[in-house]
């Protein structure tokens, strides 16, 4: 029985963090900016507190549907629209222009929007796990 229990687990805990990289490889895709460079290459923290701000948002709405399932292929499914409803926000926020222009602010290292965004990916995240509370 515990053998059974545990292999569940690694089943759920391994997709969910199968996830969790196929969320940073097209989140890296979806943003007009290459988060990697900027973190990696060019220290910028606002890249990184967006970055890490959206590992977070994405990890709740997966907990939630970890939490949720009723079976692994509910959870895969709802773990696929978790991440589609980040990377849309993602998408939609990092092509804002003008004044607002979350590309420009982050690829010029603007640490309070890199903040920003991280609190926004969190909170949309929350949202997102909210709306899978079936």
């Amino acid at each position: 029985m515990e053998l059974e229990l545990f292999t569940a687990f690694l089943g759920f805990f391994f997709t969910a963090v199968l996830l969790v990289i196929i969320f940073l490889y097209l989140y890296a895709i979806v943003t007009p900016y290459d988060d990697y460079k900027l973190i990696f290459e060019e220290n910028n923290l606002a890249a990184a507190l967006g970055f890490g701000g959206a590992i977070i948002g994405v990890s709740i709405p997966l907990y939630s549907a970890l939490v949720h399932s009723v079976s692994y292929i509910d959870f895969a499914i709802w773990g696929f629209i978790a991440i589609l409803i980040q990377l849309v926000f993602a998408f939609v926020v990092t092509r804002l222009g003008g004044k607002y222009s979350f590309k420009t602010k982050i690829s010029d290292g603007i640490i309070s929007v890199g903040i920003l965004m991280a609190f926004l990916s969190i909170s949309i995240g929350l949202l997102n796990a909210g709306s899978m509370s079936y």
